[in-house]
């Protein structure tokens, strides 16, 4: 008998006596709990978005669809030559200025081959403002989990308004659990050590967040 089949006889011995007829664990559960703190008006949300991430150490810019590629350009730029990877369905337009060496998403690269990649730019699923996070969720603007981990930097665009909320059970109802979700609030870092932080130990260093305003 595998390990699967003895945590599943597990489960279904201890639903034995569950009624055929018992209300569904979605709605038996009252979930009558705080949504967000406080009213905000969308502005006032993208605010503490910004306040909150800048809290935590990511680099916040804000513009608009024109001036994006030049952002984008320029961020790039000052870290100076160098390997970016590019999902497979980010947006062309936002590379359109930059001309680094492009290195795409594939399934087949090695994490040796990532890591000699600088940067990296996405978009994302969903940013919560009361936490200062940004999720991902692998969506083909996104790429696979692992392009976001192993680079120095990244660069992750933020629709707005259309993809802040104020609090996280808001961010939950717009994500599908059944997807990779990487959740992210500022650079990697640790304090474990002596409580000294050190950044970029199990992700990237730096961490610019582009609020890009008419999306």
């Amino acid at each position: 008998m595998s390990s699967r089949e003895r945590i599943l006889g597990r489960v279904r011995r201890a639903l034995a006596d569950v009624p055929a007829d018992a209300r569904p664990y979605e709605e038996a559960v009252a979930r009558e709990y705080l949504r967000e703190h406080g009213q905000r008006s969308v502005g006032e949300t993208v605010d503490l978005l910004a306040e909150n991430l800048a809290d935590y150490r990511a680099i916040v810019h804000r513009t608009d669809e024109e001036e994006l590629p030049l952002l984008i350009m320029r961020l790039l730029a000052q870290r100076g030559p160098q390997y970016v990877l590019v999902p497979p369905s980010l947006p062309p337009e936002w590379m359109s200025a930059a001309d680094p060496t492009r290195v795409h998403d594939r399934a087949v690269s090695t994490p040796h081959e990532l890591d000699r990649v600088e940067s990296v730019v996405t978009g994302c699923a969903v940013a919560v403002a009361e936490t200062g996070t940004i999720v991902l969720d692998g969506s083909p603007d996104q790429g696979r989990r692992r392009i976001t981990l192993i680079p120095d930097h990244h660069i992750c665009v933020v629709r707005v308004p259309d993809q802040v909320v104020s609090s996280v059970p808001e961010a939950l109802e717009r994500l599908d659990p059944a997807r990779p979700l990487t959740w992210i609030s500022g650079p990697s870092a640790t304090s474990d050590i002596e409580l000294d932080r050190v950044e970029g130990v199990h992700g990237p260093r730096t961490l610019e967040v582009v609020l890009l305003s008419g999306s």
